[in-house]
């Protein structure tokens, strides 16, 4: 993970102004970049095992939850959209939301309304962006459920926001069958997610 500026925790600068959203724009195509509290983030595009396992979750989740073929419908699930909270801009690798609180995307190059649910795939490049610098962020915003997907370890970690913080329902590890929530009426396979199957 590379950062483009010295934000101290408290807001203030250490002999640099914070980052903008045009510093954001000037990155180059090959890397992700997310603007957090005047920091820029900038991550390298995802490896293979990350790319197998976030567009697989997206391929089971879609269907279902998404256009309600074999499932419940109820949801919008978007591969890495783009979060404007306030300052903030993060993209996860996945999003979802309840159709009731967003029936349909809106026409604009970001989303200001929090999702129900992210689903962040976790590399060695990401993992401390990801656990240490989005996720107060997301409780601030009010997601319910954040997912944690590692392919190294093949692991699914799943969230639920309590109050101001998250509390860890359940670690599902190795190739298992399971039932996450948000989504539990669906059993996804960890082997298919980790490109086993």
């Amino acid at each position: 993970m590379e950062t483009g500026t010295g934000v101290e925790e408290h807001g203030e600068t250490m002999g640099r102004k914070p980052a903008t959203y045009a510093d954001l724009e000037s990155l180059p195509a090959n890397v992700v970049g997310e603007l957090i509290a005047g920091e820029l983030y900038a991550s390298p595009r995802p490896a293979a095992p990350h790319t197998v396992a976030a567009s697989r979750l997206g391929g089971e989740l879609s269907g279902p939850f998404d256009r309600g073929r074999g499932g419940p419908g109820g949801w919008l699930i978007l591969d890495e959209p783009e979060l404007h909270f306030g300052e903030d801009a993060l993209v996860p690798d996945l999003a979802g939301w309840r159709r009731e609180r967003m029936p349909r995307p809106p026409r604009t190059a970001a989303f200001t309304l929090a999702p129900d649910w992210v689903c962040e795939v976790l590399s060695t490049s990401t993992a401390a962006l990801d656990r240490g610098v989005k996720l107060p962020v997301y409780a601030r915003e009010g997601v319910r459920h954040v997912w944690f997907m590692d392919p190294g370890a093949r692991t699914l970690e799943v969230l639920q926001l309590a109050g101001a913080r998250y509390t860890l329902l359940v670690t599902h590890a190795g190739l298992a069958r399971v039932h996450a929530p948000p989504f539990e009426a669906l059993e996804l396979e960890l082997a298919f997610l980790w490109g086993e199957e």
